[in-house]
């Protein structure tokens, strides 16, 4: 059994762990942890099929983690039913989650009260930052400055559309897979085919 530490930034472009992973340290230094294993994600919170995540998921479900220990609750989730249900799920195979900054351990049903108002303020911030966006890109638009999406670039890879379609998933399923819309599903098989 041994503690997990998750770090995660929500870009791989530009943004690093290293101010995460300095507080991190210096936090299980004072509290004498030695045994840990390391999960990094440079993605959202949004989907949470994210590579270090799900390898944390798999370690929790197989027993070999104990305690999962963040710098906040939103590096795990920023939506709040994808935290709720994430955090029930470790709090009945027994795993312990610490918020570093937060100073809290949310294991109990005190815990996940307190969990479920921090993951409701967060997708509320979310929200607001998406609200903020639209409007000034809008604001951008008006001015005529504003290009969109510069041409080429995605969401996903459209060849892993394509994979995913040839076993036999829905245009539903690719769409979650790849946390992106399904019409955007449609165009990545149209560009793959042309």
């Amino acid at each position: 059994m041994s503690t997990a530490i998750y770090l995660r930034v929500a870009s791989p472009k530009g943004q690093k762990t290293d101010s995460q992973r300095a507080e991190l340290e210096a936090w299980l230094k004072r509290h004498h942890y030695k045994s840990v294993r390391w999960f990094e994600d440079h993605e959202s919170a949004t989907p949470m099929q994210r590579d270090a995540f799900q390898r944390l998921q798999a370690a929790t479900f197989a027993g070999t983690i104990t305690t999962v220990v963040g710098r906040k609750l939103t590096r795990l989730a920023r939506s709040l039913k994808e935290g709720v249900n994430g955090l029930a799920d470790w709090g009945q195979r027994g795993v312990s989650i610490i918020a570093v900054t937060q100073q809290i351990d949310l294991s109990g049903p005190v815990g996940h009260l307190i969990a479920s108002l921090l993951f409701g303020i967060a997708e509320i911030e979310l929200q607001h930052a998406k609200e903020r966006q639209a409007a000034g890109i809008a604001l951008a638009k008006q001015r005529g400055v504003y290009t969109g999406r510069q041409r080429g670039t995605t969401k996903a890879a459209p060849a892993r559309a394509q994979t995913l379609r040839k076993h036999g998933l829905t245009m539903r399923e690719i769409a979650q897979a790849l946390s992106v819309k399904e019409r955007t599903v449609y165009a990545y098989l149209k560009v793959t085919r042309t």
